[in-house]
């Protein structure tokens, strides 16, 4: 089980949020303490506020007296809604909350249903209450409350190559449910800078995404459809506006999303790690599915789009290592469409370098095939050999200056 801990200053917001969920039958109010609940699995928040506020000194030393918490059990935990409030109401006593005003909600929006407990952190007198190493205390009782309740462990570690989202399958039914838990949950977990690299991860799960524009009444509208597809991208079944899916999956949000992405990605160099990834790559093989191959095994997924004839037009990579979704193209025209394809159908493409020997008076074999290979890795190892010179040929020519090299060396040393 997972905690997550957030701390606030609007009570409302908090309140709020938790009741949009309610409101849309993607959760319900579980149990309160000190707040007023008439048991319908709805919150009055109006009358909540009041119930918090009398617990809440005029003179508040802190900006952030909210305590907004998420308790996360493993997708494969059945609990019931007696056990899990249990689970809430033993973990808020265990953190030294048992005696504070709160709410527990619980969230079906997703397949794994969840909870959220909005508390604050103050007391009558308006002091904070002890919330040193919060944290790290937090960790220590679910991992209590693991054993106890027989719970799967987090993983500690987890890496997102091993994310939960699951590829939205037609036959399954209850299409909408499926498409709108894959899209909340990629929004949740991954980074992207334009609507290209949104469609292309989305592509991933099976679902697609359509931007209409318009004017209506003067005025310019954007929005946003998805449709679920299948393994070959083609759509299946009918599409679905935003709208009917969660404000959260609508124009605003994404391009939202967008903008603050490119700032993060930007400021935290992540594209660093996935070009080194995506170079040294390119440098073992010229083939396109061995490629793909070898970056799935480093938790790097590939999205090529090609052409009517078969050319690359656009490659987007999704690395689940640091959730960022790149075009190839902003990572350096090294790893552009057009680099890409050139070095996928070179006319050694799928072949590996021919090995050098050469005899005992002029060099090492393994001297001349290392000094051949850096040659070769800058005339053709990204795509930058032009002509149309064949792999032996470009071979022989390595070859030949490497010669020109040793011999230069021998005649500075007899100098």
């Amino acid at each position: 089980m997972v905690a997550k801990i957030s701390i606030g200053s609007s009570l409302y917001g908090a309140l709020a949020y938790n009741g949009e969920k309610i409101n849309k039958e993607e959760g319900r109010l579980l149990a309160t303490n000190k707040i007023f609940d008439d048991c319908t699995g709805r919150l009055d928040i109006g009358r909540a506020v009041e119930d918090f506020n009398r617990y809440l000194s005029p003179h508040i030393r802190t900006e952030k007296p909210v305590i907004h918490i998420s308790l996360n059990p493993h997708p494969d935990d059945r609990l019931t809604d007696t056990e899990m409030e249990n689970i809430a109401r033993e973990y808020m006593e265990k953190m030294g909350y048992g005696d504070q005003p709160y709410v527990v909600f619980k969230h079906e929006d997703i397949d794994r249903h969840h909870l959220h407990i909005v508390s604050i952190r103050v007391d009558e007198n308006g002091r904070c209450l002890n919330n040193a190493y919060n944290f790290h205390r937090s960790k220590a009782i679910t991992r209590e409350m693991e054993e106890k309740y027989g719970l799967h462990k987090a993983e500690r570690k987890r890496n997102r190559q091993d994310n939960p989202l699951r590829k939205v399958d037609i036959s399954a039914g209850d299409v909408r449910k499926q498409v709108a838990n894959t899209v909340k949950g990629v929004l949740a977990t991954y980074r992207f800078q334009s609507m290209g690299e949104y469609r292309a991860l989305l592509s991933l799960y099976n679902v697609t995404v359509e931007e209409p524009r318009g004017i209506v009444n003067g005025r310019e509208y954007h929005g946003l459809v998805y449709s679920a597809t299948d393994d070959a991208g083609n759509k299946v079944g009918n599409p679905f506006k935003s709208s009917r899916i969660g404000k959260s999956t609508g124009y605003e949000t994404v391009e939202a999303k967008c903008a603050k992405s490119k700032e993060y990605i930007k400021e935290k160099k992540l594209a660093d790690m996935t070009k080194r990834t995506i170079l040294a790559a390119l440098r073992k093989t010229y083939r396109r599915d061995e490629f793909v191959r070898l970056l799935h095994d480093k938790g790097i997924d590939t999205v090529f789009r090609f052409t009517e004839t078969g050319r690359i037009y656009g490659a987007t990579f999704i690395d689940h290592r640091t959730g960022c979704v790149l075009n190839g193209s902003r990572m350096g025209k090294e790893l552009s469409a057009n680099a890409l394809q050139e070095h996928f159908t070179l006319p050694f493409a799928g072949e590996k370098p021919i090995p050098l020997t050469l005899p005992s008076d002029i060099g090492s074999a393994k001297e001349v095939e290392e000094s051949a290979g850096e040659e070769w890795e800058h005339s053709s190892g990204l795509g930058l050999l032009s002509g149309d010179t064949s792999g032996t040929e470009a071979q022989e020519e390595a070859f030949a200056r490497s010669l020109k090299r040793k011999k230069k060396k021998k005649n500075q040393r007899k100098i």
